[in-house]
């Protein structure tokens, strides 16, 4: 869930939501000049699958729409309503980015479909191979571009966007294909629309499965758990069996939770001290806040612990 946060230079929050504003506009210019070219291109040839592919773009404009919007929200402190800020509506945002490329895969499913039953053949021209050629280049040049983005500034809906882009490169590539053969074969216009809702399912089924797995919670990483546990060996002088490590991740806004057991013995003051301190310490290197629960270990009751006794 969570990666080392000392791998790289931690991002400014002010960097990270200039680039998602960047990404969306450019995005949204880019895609509405394609969307015009293609519909343009897709009524004169009669042809369903560059018409699907010109909505498929349209909505890449409508998404990029919503990466603004979530941007905008997720940059809000916290308040009073939201005391862990308001991060999550980048996660919430890739949802919807999701949802919204699966209405449109199904209508251009049924659209093709009734198109190859109807055997309804389209005429393609030079100027459907120029567009396309062109919608390849603009289209995997943003996906480059959005993705790079959200890797390094771990921005989901950066990433969720940037496949929307490379999903439409790859359906004008695969129409290109049905240009060229499609003088031979009358129902490849028909079978290309379908192949193209197909490719907008499985990016809303790649969109969806991490942000969706993001929002219900997710298991730590086991990079994660080593640096904890690296952490605790490195602070501890005494026996700490540690369990229970649970993480929640609220935008850029890092919780964790775990549990540590200490001989029962122990005076209370002492056992805050331990656990007080290694909060501070996971705090300073890792940027994340911490509480832990403190457990005795009884005389012969045996425990699991998550990891090996540290020593």
């Amino acid at each position: 869930m969570f990666s080392k946060s000392n791998s790289k230079a931690p991002i400014s929050k002010e960097h990270k939501i200039f680039l998602g504003y960047l990404e969306g506009v450019i995005s949204i210019i880019l895609n509405t000049l394609l969307f015009g070219l293609k519909y343009w291109v897709g009524v004169k040839t009669f042809s369903i699958a560059i018409i699907a592919d010109a909505w498929h773009t349209f909505s890449d404009s409508l998404t990029s729409l919503v990466v603004i919007i979530g941007f905008k929200i997720s940059s809000k402190p916290a308040d009073k309503e939201h005391p862990f800020g308001h991060g999550q509506a980048e996660v919430v945002s890739s949802v919807i980015i999701g949802t919204m490329l699966a209405i449109v895969g199904f209508n251009f499913l049924i659209a093709s479909v009734q198109r190859f039953n109807n055997q309804q053949s389209a005429v393609y021209s030079t100027l459907a191979i120029i567009v396309f050629v062109i919608s390849v280049i603009v289209k995997e040049g943003l996906a480059q571009f959005s993705i790079g983005a959200g890797k390094k500034n771990n921005a989901r809906s950066l990433i969720a966007d940037g496949w929307h882009h490379r999903s439409d490169a790859l359906v004008s590539l695969m129409i290109l294909v049905g240009i060229f053969t499609g003088r031979y074969f009358w129902w490849v216009d028909s079978v290309m629309g379908i192949i193209v809702s197909l490719v907008i399912f499985y990016t809303t089924y790649i969109i969806l499965k991490e942000s969706v797995s993001t929002l219900i919670g997710k298991e730590p990483a086991e990079d994660f758990k080593k640096e904890i546990e690296k952490i605790v060996t490195d602070n501890m002088s005494q026996d700490v069996l540690l369990h229970h490590l649970h993480c929640h991740k609220y935008g850029d806004n890092k919780e964790v939770t775990f549990h540590i057991r200490l001989p029962a013995e122990m005076k209370l003051g002492e056992a805050h001290r331990i656990s007080e301190k290694l909060e501070n310490k996971i705090r300073e290197k890792m940027e994340i806040e911490t509480t832990i629960h403190i457990e005795p270990i009884i005389d012969g009751k045996k425990y699991q612990p998550m990891f090996k006794k540290i020593k």
